[in-house]
């Protein structure tokens, strides 16, 4: 049981309950006093309060979204209004679900790697059919535009997230991923080609901020470490899903047309699944929406838990008397230092070295005596898939900040090695060998932290006001640093040599280390709320 009892200028409130239960201690806190001597700090842990847990995961996948058998009750001997302390009995399972609407954000994941990784088996065939196939220069306009057009939606998808909400910006955005796919699969000249490559690339832009941060919102506590990380190994499938794709091509060149179409039906449901999904609670509270978003916390949570999460909601401080956030307020002191430190970790992702290690890993396990492009793609793909299921794993349990830093260690030694087997002589009879290791691990150690972390990360520590632009604004960061990367990087190579760019690689994985250590905060099983709360004080 929680009481609160003022003392000192302050209030001290404690739970007890049933000592011999693991998940049940006592616990004692000092909070200031508010106006009115209410405890201001009195559900700064809505678990302690509504008694939930994470569940088994050995129960499936159904478990994870059901609160444990505990029960809470709030007794308070300090002047409260009782309107904002809530009282009720937390029940023993959520009638909610959260995973069906997981479920339609992924499509967006899915497309977001499809539309990466299609052109890549594709771009020999439409090459010869659309009659470019010795103009390096327009394939090579034909796999940037995505990029280009990825980097325009992402700054442009937080503007619309904020003003139509999440689930219709998700809506629109089916507009441009299913008419890119459309055009790229019916083209018959390169202009087509590459229209509908910009507007394939605008959409992916959109839902790789769309994605994580919906996901974010809609997703309990206890379990919105795992749930974000899922975001990642969809986009990983996706990219598995293109390769799988092009396998009919050696026996059918023209299939090209069919791996582009395909694309179609998956950005037709996201649209169709969002249409029948909840809005963001947290984006409607916002608005001042207050009845509508108490309704979508009840389909996402039951009713159970409408109390504990509007009371979150209101203690954070959101409220619809406060002004929208423009893009200039970024960068006000109020909120620079932490979307400084979103913009930084997706330059470390990319400074890493991750499209380097892929774009060479064909070469690198050819040298191995592995001949084949598919099988060298598969092997990088499901240590990419292996990894993220892991950090999925570990996500709630480690918490994000040791998980960045674990993945960034193990990436710059994995870059050692490959570093290493390609210039120390004493290893040259098992360079292959080496680098193909080296490879492995440090696409795995990427899945661990790297890759899932900083897209999990950033809506978490973005304050609701500036939530949508901020994360629009570093996942802008990603794909401008992708584009200068992949333009510039041959140039690089072929000028220092592949070695020395590994170990620059190897720098920026150990400077990446050491500014996580200094500067992320950890998130895990804190409410969105609580964490928003901290990082207002810390400012």
């Amino acid at each position: 049981m929680m009481r609160c009892a003022v003392k000192g200028g302050g209030c001290v409130a404690s739970w007890s309950g049933d000592r011999s239960s693991p998940a049940v201690k006592t616990r004692s806190a000092r909070m200031p006093t508010g106006g009115g001597g209410f405890c201001a700090g009195l559900r700064s842990k809505a678990a302690d309060l509504s008694g939930l847990e994470m569940a088994s995961l050995r129960g499936g996948v159904g478990g994870l979204f059901r609160a444990s058998p505990r029960y809470g009750r709030l007794q308070a001997t300090a002047a409260v209004d009782p309107e904002d302390i809530p009282v009720e009995k937390v029940q023993v399972k959520s009638s909610g679900h959260v995973l069906p609407y997981v479920g339609v954000a992924c499509l967006g994941a899915i497309l977001f790697g499809y539309h990466l990784g299609v052109v890549n088996g594709a771009l020999e065939y439409l090459a010869k059919d659309l009659g470019i196939a010795e103009n390096a220069v327009l394939q090579g306009w034909i796999v940037s535009t995505s990029l280009a057009g990825a980097t325009v939606g992402s700054f442009t998808g937080g503007s619309l997230a904020d003003k139509f909400g999440r689930t219709r910006t998700f809506i629109l955005d089916a507009a441009p991923l299913a008419l890119g796919a459309f055009l790229s699969a019916t083209a018959q000249d390169v202009r087509t080609m590459i229209i509908g490559r910009l507007l394939a690339g605008i959409g992916i832009g959109i839902s790789s901020a769309l994605v994580p941060l919906y996901i974010s919102e809609i997703s309990p506590t206890e379990i919105r470490g795992t749930l974000g990380s899922v975001n990642q190994l969809f986009i990983c499938i996706g990219i598995l899903a293109a390769l799988l794709a092009g396998l009919p091509l050696a026996g059918n060149p023209a299939w090209w047309r069919t791996m582009f179409g395909i694309a179609v039906v998956p950005s037709i449901l996201l649209a169709v699944g969002m249409a029948f999904s909840p809005e963001s609670p947290r984006w409607l509270f916002q608005q001042g929406k207050v009845t509508q978003a108490e309704s979508a916390v009840k389909r996402l949570y039951g009713k159970e838990r409408v109390t504990e999460v509007m009371y979150d909601l209101r203690a954070s401080g959101q409220s619809s008397s406060e002004p929208e956030a423009g893009w200039f307020d970024l960068f006000s002191k109020r909120y620079w230092k932490v979307v400084s430190v979103g913009a930084a970790l997706f330059l470390f992702q990319q400074l890493a070295g991750i499209n380097a290690v892929v774009y060479y890993s064909t070469s690198v396990f050819r040298s191995a005596g592995i001949a084949s492009d598919v099988a060298a793609s598969a092997l990088v793909g499901a240590a990419n898939v292996f990894g993220t299921i892991i950090a999925s794993s570990l996500m709630d349990r480690q918490g994000r900040k040791s998980l960045l830093i674990t993945s960034f260690s193990g990436m710059g030694a994995s870059m050692l090695l490959l570093a290493l087997s390609f210039t120390w002589k004493a290893l040259a009879p098992y360079s292959g060998t080496l680098a193909v290791v080296g490879t492995v691990l440090y696409v795995l150690s990427f899945a661990l932290g790297a890759g899932p972390v900083p897209a999990l990360l950033l809506p978490e520590i973005f304050a609701s006001r500036i939530r949508a632009k901020a994360v629009a604004l570093s996942l802008g960061m990603h794909w401008v640093s992708n584009f200068f990367i992949g333009l510039y990087f041959l140039s690089v190579v072929n000028k220092f040599g592949i070695s020395t760019v590994y170990l620059g690689f190897a720098s920026v994985c150990a400077l990446a280390v050491l500014y996580i250590a200094g500067n992320v905060v950890e998130t895990k099983g804190r409410s969105l709320e609580e964490i928003e709360r901290e990082l207002s004080v810390a400012e």
